[in-house]
């Protein structure tokens, strides 16, 4: 290996481990991008975090700005500062084009942030979700070959519709750090006083509708996101829905805790998170496809019925075919693995599960009919990427196949959910063990 590849490695290790620190949901729902998109897509992430860190951690921000301008200077000149995600970043804008404007608007939506403004209403909450979350969905469309305008609308909404997600989560915690972002307009409109309430945060019924009005714009953005699937590289499907639903899912468990995001933070079950990352790469492989692994691996039939292995460590050539009568509607079937079981319900037979995948799948995995033009506050993304020039080399690869050893990638996800889980619950009896004399 030569010294610059080498060091391009090295720069690339640290970028994985700052995502892996930083967004368990993107590190496991990564693992299933191919690798010529899940290395830059760490280093994207990797200088998008160190942005955000240096002003949301910093007490005085303004000088911070300027200096990530500066450091985006120097990127964009080829001549990055000693750190490793500013020359991997420089690698990843040099090799797929990324126009400067694209983070430049992530910088200025920082700047935003800094300042301490506020939203009157859903068009200007908007303007800021594209310029700090849409902006990294755009920048991930590139680095997918994606170049298309209504390709990149769709990453814009998708990147917009987890940052609703994000503030809707995060109500109490930026309310407590003096941040206010929901809707003030919205506020009014439910009977609550924007100022008096930031200085005295507590939930309320109003304050619930409110949130709920959110996770229902962000909502919209998740459904108008789920039509540009269809038109990414085949081998990015699985792992983009997978990042779209998983976070979608939080904005479904803020709904479970009955819209409360001041006295409890939304965690996704790890249970669910298999489940819903089931359903994730259900939705975009062809039926036909094997999937997964001993105990969930489907397939579908001449027939179209859902072929599977029954229990675990069995052989996928030894499955069992499990057929079941009628056509159920496949965004409830779809809908139904998402939220689970009733409480207190017994949970569906792995068969049962396996039948909804595929007929969501079978409904979900065509291409999309309904072309939406971009939202106003994402139209100057879109432009800045259609006047620049693309990028010299495209790689063979967008055009090629479902993922080549999907089934091992989710299998690895679904073991990396559990370590995750297993690590956070030995984290919260630590300190019960200590206190014990």
């Amino acid at each position: 290996m030569s010294p610059a590849a080498y060091s391009e490695r090295r720069d690339l290790a640290g970028c994985r481990a700052m995502l892996r620190h930083g967004s368990r949901t993107f590190y496991a729902a990564s693992f299933l991008l191919p690798r010529p998109v899940r290395e830059p897509a760490s280093a994207l992430y990797a200088f998008c975090r160190l942005a955000d860190d240096a002003v949301d951690l910093s007490d005085d921000p303004a000088p911070r700005l300027a200096e990530l301008r500066q450091r985006l200077d120097a990127v964009y000149a080829a001549r990055p500062v000693d750190h490793p995600a500013d020359r991997a970043f420089a690698h990843v804008v040099r090799r797929f084009a990324v126009p400067r404007e694209l983070p430049d608007a992530l910088l200025e939506g920082l700047e935003w942030d800094a300042d301490g403004r506020r939203y009157a209403d859903l068009p200007g909450l908007r303007a800021y979700a594209m310029r700090v979350a849409g902006t990294v969905g755009a920048m991930m469309a590139l680095l997918m070959g994606a170049r298309r305008p209504a390709s990149l609308a769709r990453a814009c909404d998708l990147g917009a519709a987890m940052q609703l997600t994000n503030i809707a989560r995060d109500v109490g915690e930026d309310a407590r750090a003096g941040r206010l972002y929901l809707p003030t307009d919205w506020l009014c409109e439910a009977g609550l006083d924007p100022d008096a309430w930031l200085a005295r945060p507590q939930w309320t019924p109003e304050l619930g509708a409110v949130v709920r009005r959110l996770l229902d714009a962000a909502e919209t953005l998740y459904a108008r996101a789920a039509d540009g699937i269809a038109d990414l590289p085949p081998g990015c499907r699985p792992g983009i829905n997978a990042a779209r639903l998983l976070y979608r899912e939080i904005g479904l468990e803020v709904a479970r805790g009955g819209f409360d995001s001041v006295s409890r933070r939304a965690v996704v079950p790890a249970r669910r998170k298999v489940q819903v990352l089931l359903r994730a790469v259900a939705e975009v492989t062809p039926p036909g496809a094997g999937l997964v692994r001993a105990g969930a691996v489907t397939g579908t039939g001449a027939d179209g019925s859902a072929v599977g292995v029954g229990e675990a460590g069995a052989s996928p050539r030894a499955g069992i075919a499990e057929r079941r009568a009628g056509r159920a509607r496949a965004a409830a079937d779809a809908g139904a693995l998402s939220a689970g079981p009733a409480r207190g319900a017994p949970a569906p037979c792995a068969a049962a599960r396996r039948v909804a995948v595929h007929r969501a799948a079978a409904a979900l995995c065509r291409p999309a009919l309904v072309v939406h033009p971009p939202l106003p506050e994402a139209g100057f993304l879109v432009d800045a990427v259609r006047r620049a020039a693309p990028p010299a080399h495209p790689r063979p690869w967008w055009n090629g196949a479902l993922l080549p050893g999907l089934d091992r990638r989710i299998d690895g996800v679904l073991d990396l959910i559990e370590r995750l889980e297993r690590r956070d619950r030995v984290a919260r009896l630590a300190p019960a063990r200590r206190a014990i004399p």
